[in-house]
């Protein structure tokens, strides 16, 4: 018998099934082993040595292997077809022989680019060995990014407060984004005016023609900068005669896309499907992995982490019977098409991704399928059919128009486009921009050359220029991949980093660099340029791919990138931190220093008049502050625009007076500091705040809404049973009332304001019944994900202190933030196993919680000791 050792635990079942009994299929789990997250793990001093870390449930699972390994004749390590599938195996082997598990026991290493018995059987017939290159590439990228992370995040904390890390890939990245913004922010907007004429053949059919020249000069897209000098274009072209000077049929073909690669698939599943890159994957992965069809598991695509573009030759051949049969002969190219990545950087190593069987139709599959892998797979195989059909023909029609008003002339043209064989258009088609003119849906009438037209509206229209648009995560994927930054495994997870280190939030499907992030790419252009501009970023990618191809040793690649890196951070740690601000005030003037609508310098203090506004550093990162401190009290959050009195626009703190409280006559003012906008009733120690809760804007606030919020917490009345006191207030966690202890929520801060007694007392009555109906049973299943490998469903379930994940008697809660709709099996399984070599679950959702302090003092204790 041979132990199998696979990634993911979806897939012992199915590859255990098609090996059958001589073969024992384990999981690992994705990684066994990690770098610690402290200083020391690599070490640049002894030749880049490393330290590996197993945490406890790979330890436990490790030890599994181990265990069925000795009993084995030999072991096949089958992890996922990439880098860091190889280094998975690599890891594996590595503590098995610590564990001297192995002997002379036979290693093979196999891989498969889709789950499907044919596929693995394959496989199995042709191992091969550890790639040692492949494995090479990992541990310089792991030594990298340690090394760039661990070295420049304390820099990052002792220079900028409040900034939580910088990284060899996510700096780059948030660089790019970063830039955008400030182009935006310099972005000038020009009006300019177009003119199109509906004109109408002999033959009374209409059409539209765009003005192209004026008395023989050409016309740019801004040339025409004012209303008069439209209404004067216009005025002449309503008297003038039209006349068609030529007419030019030329026809042209459009090819279709290369199959997807993991990064083509983001960027249509975004534009398509609206699906985030994170979301593009779960569904993608389980795809992959394999679901029941017809009585039997069968992975429905190959592997989505690649950036080949080439399918392998008998799936080109399945396409072109597929297309023969669901479209026509027709539609089928005489000789099969090859494609190459145009991608810097890119690997084909892999296949494209495809359907693992052109056979199974989107139609057919669609029963087996939920909703949102149902329409990822129908957009996969319709892009891998459509990569093997034959070019749409489409002719192309420009007519030339002549307006003639006594000596004055101008020149318009109309396009057109009629698909006359539509191809690969019949199975796909790439999703247009909103804005882009789609000229094979505008189809022109016959028009013949030399022929009168017939004037019938001249239409002028105002239009003004517009900003480059901020990167949606389409196009930031894009981007990456342009650049060469990172490669195709690592583009969500930066995303989500970026995200989580509140450096740029996601709003309306856009990436809005935040405050902290700005500052960081400031603080990383001003003292570390080189290590965050593109061309280096990509040509270390570069010497990664060739490390990974046996063309340069990887420790010297290391040696070189240390050298230099570790002179410039020695050069930045005596850097004094009002070096610092001084350089990200000028580098950050824009978004520190608004212009004002009055003119007036944006560098003064609006307050006292004489103080100088600058950055400054707190706990919790930086704000603008008034140079006169502590005399003058001014501040005001990074990012906060500027009104035409040098207020914040979300209402200065200390500036804006909405009036006096009636019964102690303070004046009571709508602030803004560090914390956000919040509203103020006198001065100094005793004075009364609150700030504004979810929902309520700062040009909404008046007087009134002031007295409100400074009078909470506010009696309701009280309770009839206890005669205790109820009352309401907005607190950490929301609105709420409370009554002898017990907090309830309230659905809205109006509640807070308009909750009578006898809905308070309902409301605490709820709470009440819901707590017990927690002590007295676990909660009903939100989602149930699939078996366990060891049996028994695994599921989704809403506790007293958030959602987690079930399998029998243990309990994980999800990590913070994570929509319990949206957790795939694999990572309920990593959460079960973790909670459980963690001691166990206790059946409310929140047992790691209880369980890390005594551990943390066992630790503490042995140390003093």
């Amino acid at each position: 018998m041979d132990v199998v050792v696979v990634e993911s635990p979806n897939k012992v079942k199915t590859i255990n099934k098609y090996l059958g009994k001589n073969y024992k299929v384990l999981a690992s789990f994705g990684h066994v082993r990690d770098l610690p997250a402290k200083d020391g793990s690599v070490r640049p001093d002894d030749d880049f040595s490393m330290s590996w870390e197993v945490d406890g449930p790979s330890s436990k699972r490790l030890a599994d292997i181990a265990k069925a390994v000795k009993e084995a004749d030999g072991l096949i390590l089958a992890t996922d077809p990439d880098r860091e599938g190889e280094a998975i195996s690599w890891h594996v082997l590595e503590v098995l022989r610590q564990k001297r598990a192995l002997k002379d026991k036979r290693v093979q290493r196999v891989v498969f680019n889709s789950i499907t018995k044919q596929a693995v059987l394959d496989a199995m017939a042709n191992p091969r060995q550890i790639d040692p290159p492949l494995v090479d590439a990992y541990l310089a990228r792991r030594a990298l990014d340690y090394l760039v992370g661990f070295t420049l995040s304390p820099v990052l904390w002792r220079k900028l407060p409040g900034a939580r890390s910088a990284g060899r890939v996510q700096s780059v990245a948030l660089r790019f984004v970063c830039d955008r913004e400030a182009e935006i922010e310099r972005f000038v907007r020009e009006d300019y005016w177009l003119i199109a004429a509906i004109l109408g053949t002999p033959r009374n059919e209409s059409f539209e023609a765009r003005l192209t020249t004026v008395d023989g000069k050409k016309l740019e897209k801004l040339d025409i900068k004012t209303q008069e000098q439209a209404d004067g274009i216009k005025a002449m072209l309503d008297g003038a005669v039209f006349r068609a000077l030529s007419v030019e049929a030329k026809p042209t073909k459009r090819n279709p896309a290369a199959p997807f690669t993991t990064s083509t698939l983001q960027q249509a599943a975004s534009s398509r499907l609206s699906f985030s890159a994170q979301r593009t994957m779960q569904v993608a992965q389980r795809l992959y992995e394999g679901l029941e069809i017809g009585g039997e598991t069968a992975g429905l695509i190959t592997y989505m982490r690649t950036d080949g573009v080439q399918m392998a030759p008998e799936a080109i051949t399945a396409a072109r019977e597929a297309i023969a049969k669901e479209f026509g002969q027709k539609y089928v190219p005489e000789k099969p098409r090859y494609y190459s990545a145009k991608a810097k950087n890119a690997q084909e190593a892999h296949e494209a991704i495809r359907p693992t069987d052109f056979s199974r139709t989107p139609a057919e599959m669609k029963k087996y399928l939920d909703a949102d892998q149902a329409r990822l797979y129908e957009m996969i195989w319709k892009r891998a059919i459509a990569s093997q059909m034959l070019p749409a023909e489409i002719e192309r029609t420009t007519v030339e128009i002549e307006a003639r008003n006594g000596a004055q002339t101008a020149g318009l043209r109309a396009v057109g486009s009629v698909v006359r064989f539509d191809g690969f258009i019949a199975a796909y088609t790439e999703q247009k921009d909103e804005d882009a003119e789609d000229e094979e849906s505008k189809r022109l009438p016959e028009i013949r050359a030399g022929e009168t037209l017939d004037r019938k509206t001249v239409n002028v229209t105002a239009h003004t220029t517009e900003p480059p648009p901020r990167y949606s995560e389409a196009s930031f994927i894009k981007k990456m991949e342009e650049l060469g930054i990172g490669r195709p495994s690592t583009y969500v997870a930066t995303l989500k980093t970026l995200e989580d280190r509140d450096y740029v939030k996601i709003e309306n499907r856009k990436l809005i660099p935040q405050p902290k992030g700005r500052l960081v790419t400031a603080f990383m252009e001003s003292f570390f340029e080189h290590y965050v501009e593109y061309d280096f970023t990509a040509s270390l990618e570069e010497k990664l791919d060739e490390i990974s191809d046996g063309k340069l040793a990887w420790k010297d690649v290391l040696r070189d990138f240390w050298r230099d890196f570790s002179g410039a951070v020695g050069g930045i740690k005596e850097l004094r931190v009002t070096d610092v601000l001084d350089a990200l005030n000028e580098e950050l003037a824009p978004l520190v220093f608004p212009a004002r609508e009055d003119g007036s310098n944006p560098r003064i203090c609006p307050r006292c008049g004489s103080g100088n506004l600058s950055l400054k550093l707190g706990k919790f990162g930086a704000f603008v502050g008034c140079s006169n401190y502590p005399e003058c009290g001014y501040t005001r959050q990074l990012g906060d625009a500027a009104n035409g009195n040098g207020e914040a626009a979300n209402g200065d703190s200390g500036d804006k007076v909405l009036g006096k409280d009636p019964y102690t006559a303070e004046e009571i003012t709508l602030r803004n500091g560090r914390f956000g906008p919040y509203v103020q009733r006198g001065e100094g120690k005793e004075a009364k705040r609150s700030s504004l809760p979810k929902g309520w804007t700062v040009d909404t606030v008046d007087h009134e809404k002031a007295l409100a919020l400074l009078a909470l917490p506010r009696d309701v009345g009280k309770h009839p049973e206890s005669g205790k006191m109820i009352s309401a207030g907005l607190g950490r966690y929301g609105p709420f009332v409370l009554h002898d202890g017990t907090y309830a929520n309230l659905e809205s801060i109006e509640d807070v304001f308009s909750i009578g007694l006898n809905r308070a007392v309902s409301v605490i009555a709820e709470k009440h019944s819901k707590g017990k109906a927690a002590r007295g049973g676990a909660p009903a299943a939100l989602k149930t994900l699939g078996d366990h490998p060891d049996g028994g469903a695994v599921t989704v379930r809403d506790g007293r202190y958030g959602p987690y994940v079930n399998h029998g008697k243990v309990n994980a809660t999800l990590p913070k933030g994570k929509d319990p709709m949206t957790v795939t099996l694999e990572e309920a399984l990593a959460l079960v196993a973790e909670r459980a070599g963690k001691g166990g679950g206790n059946g409310k959702g929140n047992g790691a919680r209880r369980t890390a302090k005594p551990a943390r003092k066992t630790a503490a204790k042995k140390k003093k000791e």
